[in-house]
Parts: C-alpha cells; structure tokens; sequence
C-alpha cells in the first residue's frame, strides 16, 4: 500500500550561491541587489528555488549559469539552512551551495540581477540569514584550502608564485614569509614552471606557472597528502 503524505506540511526549498572570485590581491564575493519584497534594494546572494525535475546541485548550477553564463565550474554543497523564522514570507529552506570563479574568465553577468563584486572584508550586510551563509563558506573554503589545490580555481590557468601567495593570504586574511610560502609550494611538487614571464612587476619579471592536475591525480592515487 502506497503511503498517502497528503496531510503532512509542504515547505519550499531553495538554493543560496556564495560566489567567490579573486582579482590578484583580494578575495571578493557576488551579490545581487534585491528587486522584490521582503528587503527590496537590499544585498543579498544569489538564489533561487529548487524545481520539481532537479537536484539540490542542478538548481545551484541553474541559477549560477543564469547570473554569470559560466558552466562546469567548481560547486560544493555547503549547508542546509532551516530555521523556522528565516524568511518572513513562507516556510522556506535553503540549501547553500559555494563556488570558485575566476574573475577573468568571460564572465557574463545578468544585468537584471544588479549584481556587483564586493572585497569579503567591506561586503555589506546581508538579508536574512545570508551573513551565516557567508562566514559558513569562509570557514570551509580555509578547510579545503589546505588540502586540496581548489584555490587554483581562482587563478588565471598561468600565475606566478607571487599571485599564488597573494591567493593564499587572502584566503586565510594573514601574511606569509615569501621564502617560506615558496619553499612549501615547491614541495608539493604540482606545479609546472613554465618558459614564459611576467613582466608587469619588475624588469627582470617573474616566471609563470601552471598546475598540473593530472600529475597531482596520479599523487594522490599513490597516498600523496596535499598540505599547505
């Protein structure tokens, strides 16, 4: 016998993007200005609910490629978000989701959504329960940092260690010894040191790097541990 589930509450359920980019020298976030009611003309992220054909993740990535045109980009699921006051509206849950974009890729941002990039540290005040979302992300991004190479989404495909360094710190809001930071980085042994230069920070310039995804694939099968 079919179980019958009409008498139990329906709530509705949404996705929340926390959109992380880097521009070389600070870690920034997307957000949109609300053009609806409640907090209409308020910051807030990204979202959208989930439809009746799609996974919590197929709803994320919907609503990512309708404010950005970018697909395929790096999305991990991050929290469900269900407290009962959270939205003045409706019973709303939310599922969040965070990402990684590269600012210089060709991004293509929907003009309808009002949305524009903000340092982390000098967002403003998010609706709702947007600002948990945010510290949420923060913290996990600063676990994932250290032990997976996600960062390198942020990058431009070549960088220089500098650029890689600047990513880091502010990823983590703190400063590092360059030495020590390179001598580290170069340990791991993921990086390939290209032929070519950048030549916009000084005379002699500063060699370009890649990373070398398959090479760290083939590390990790063999038990490597990637530690930063």
């Amino acid at each position: 016998m079919t179980q019958d589930y009409s008498q139990n509450p329906r709530h509705l359920v949404a996705v929340d993007c926390i959109i992380f980019g880097f521009d070389g020298e600070n870690l920034k976030i997307l957000l949109v200005q609300r053009n609806f009611e409640p907090k209409m003309g308020e910051w807030s992220l990204m979202g959208g609910f989930i439809d009746d054909k799609e996974s919590s993740y197929q709803a994320a990535s919907r609503v990512l490629n309708t404010l950005t045109g970018l697909e395929n980009i790096y999305l991990e699921q991050l929290n469900a978000y269900t407290e009962i006051d959270r939205e003045p509206t409706a019973r709303i849950m939310s599922i969040s989701y965070y990402t990684l974009i590269n600012i210089e890729k060709d991004i293509q941002i929907n003009e309808k959504y009002s949305a524009k990039w903000f340092d982390l540290k000098d967002r403003p005040d998010l609706i709702f329960d947007h600002n948990d979302m945010v510290k949420d992300a923060v913290l996990r991004l600063r676990r994932r940092a250290t032990t997976r190479p996600i960062g390198f989404e942020l990058l431009t495909e070549k960088f220089t260690m500098k650029d890689l360094q600047n990513l880091y710190e502010a990823i983590f809001d703190e400063k590092y010894d360059k030495r020590n930071f390179t001598s580290k980085i170069n340990a791991l042994d993921v990086l390939v040191k290209t032929t070519e230069k950048d030549m916009s920070s000084s005379k002699k310039g500063s060699f370009l790097y890649t990373f070398d995804e398959e090479k760290y694939n083939k590390k990790i099968a063999e038990g490597f541990m990637f530690r930063i």
